[in-house]
């Protein structure tokens, strides 16, 4: 793995975020439904701007993602603060990890390992200057950071024994991604707010939260409500 997400900075954060948005800001933020956890995210004042041609077009290129708290992942931390059996003591592989806020989760609800996982280079750089904020080294010790979350369990000495999949089914093209879950993993547990009608051969609904993007976005209400799913073998 290379060491230059274990060592990032919010400067290196800022200086990749600003590939995406030349005059972007970064703010430590409490999160609203889960304030036990900051995140490095854009400064929401930006999005009152006019923003330049140039500026839209690196945005659609090259999106930040991680630099917002989808209401999936923020439902799915907050699940994981509350019931801590879920995830304590076990090997966890948090898929699509964005900002970071379900592998921190995890690892603050007493997870033995997580895995955290985004093929966005941006994203391992918000995880490891996220993990920093909130006390967290992500030295491979506890916290790990891969590209790759099919190689990374592959080469995990200790089956994991937990994948956590949150708001990664905004894209139709991700969807075989439901079956290979359950065919690579023991557990699963997805959480997302974009499907209707998910009927998953093999996942069963276990419950509903409501939740928002952080800083928020105006989304309509649909996207305000996070459903669970998990395996149901």
């Amino acid at each position: 793995m290379s060491q230059q997400y274990l060592k990032s900075e919010p400067s290196k954060l800022l200086a990749h975020f600003r590939k995406s948005l030349s005059h972007g800001e970064l703010l430590a933020c409490a999160l609203p439904d889960v304030p036990e956890i900051k995140l490095w995210l854009v400064n929401p004042s930006i999005m009152e701007r006019r923003l330049s041609d140039d500026d839209i077009a690196a945005v659609f290129e090259t999106p930040a993602y991680w630099s917002f708290c989808w209401a999936s992942g923020q439902a799915m931390a907050r699940r994981i603060l509350d019931q801590p059996d879920l995830v304590a003591g076990k090997t966890v592989l948090d898929f699509g990890s964005g900002s970071g806020v379900v592998a921190i989760a995890a690892v603050k609800a007493g997870a033995r390992r997580v895995i955290a996982c985004d093929l966005d280079p941006g994203a391992l750089l918000a995880v490891a200057a996220n993990a920093g904020l909130n006390g967290i080294a992500a030295n491979g010790e506890i916290l790990v950071l891969s590209g790759d979350c099919f190689l990374a369990a592959k080469a995990e000495a200790k089956q994991v024994d937990l994948l956590l999949a949150a708001d990664v089914l905004y894209d139709a093209e991700n969807k075989p991604l439901l079956e290979r879950f359950l065919r690579e993993f023991g557990q699963v547990l997805i959480a997302d707010s974009r499907v209707r009608n998910f009927n998953e051969p093999g996942y069963e609904f276990t419950g509903a939260e409501r939740s928002i993007t952080f800083p928020d976005l105006g989304e309509f209400e649909e996207f305000k409500t996070v459903n669970f799913y998990q395996n149901s073998d």
